[in-house]
């Protein structure tokens, strides 16, 4: 189900994206908005899987440590049970 959602622009960024809708790249002005949401949302969920690779070579392994493999297995099920939650 679609929820509405208004928002005032300047008449330069209506102009904007009737431009887009002309040219054909967009059928309404919603699909335009709709686009731009989708496109942050995957630019930001890239920023966050670089920050947790950036994260991943900034920490100190141990790899023939199993209980430093332990407790890190059980604080990731611990983050993931809270994220689900």
């Amino acid at each position: 189900m679609a929820t509405t959602m208004n928002v005032a622009i300047s008449p330069e960024l209506k102009a904007h994206i009737d431009r887009e809708i002309a040219a054909g790249r967009y059928a309404s002005s919603s699909e335009y908005v709709r686009d731009l949401i989708r496109k942050d949302q995957q630019r930001s969920a890239e920023q966050r899987l670089a920050e947790l690779v950036r994260e991943g070579l900034e920490s100190p392994v141990e790899p023939d440590d199993p209980v430093f493999w332990r407790r890190r297995r059980e604080n990731l099920r611990r983050t993931i049970a809270k994220r689900r939650s």
